[in-house]
């Protein structure tokens, strides 16, 4: 199979982290960062934060589908995660080191997504010449 091919498997398999965070985030709140139950505003802010990145894995889930022509979503929901990502980074200059699950996550907002992007577009473009 040819990476043209292989790539909507792996936005695919990269939308079920989003999937499962956001879900879980939405359903546990603070819990689910070990944080307990806490003020009122906080656990509103992390759900709706939560519900947000539910939000980006169905979006991504939907790009996988039909990725050539889901390709502008595809972009503009990658930028939405880089720009997550530098913001995660932002706060590992300013506070303390998260748990491992959140580096991670900067991984997957730093390295992964942008990975994934940049082969869309070299994958849109092999596919503009070959027509």
């Amino acid at each position: 199979m040819s990476g043209a091919r292989l790539l909507p498997f792996a936005v695919a398999a990269g939308a079920v982290v989003p999937l499962a965070a956001g879900l879980a985030g939405v359903w546990q709140g603070l819990g689910l960062v070990g944080a307990g139950p806490g003020p009122a505003e906080a656990e509103s802010h992390f759900r709706y934060l939560s519900g947000l990145l539910l939000g980006l894995g169905c979006g991504f889930a939907w790009c996988a589908l039909a990725l050539p022509r889901r390709g502008q979503v595809f972009s503009v929901l990658c930028g939405v995660v880089v720009l997550g990502g530098l913001a995660r980074l932002l706060g590992l200059a300013l506070g303390p080191l998260p748990a491992w699950p959140h580096l991670a996550a900067l991984v997957m907002e730093l390295g992964v997504t942008p990975a994934l992007w940049l082969w869309s577009r070299a994958a849109s473009q092999t596919a503009g010449k070959a027509r």
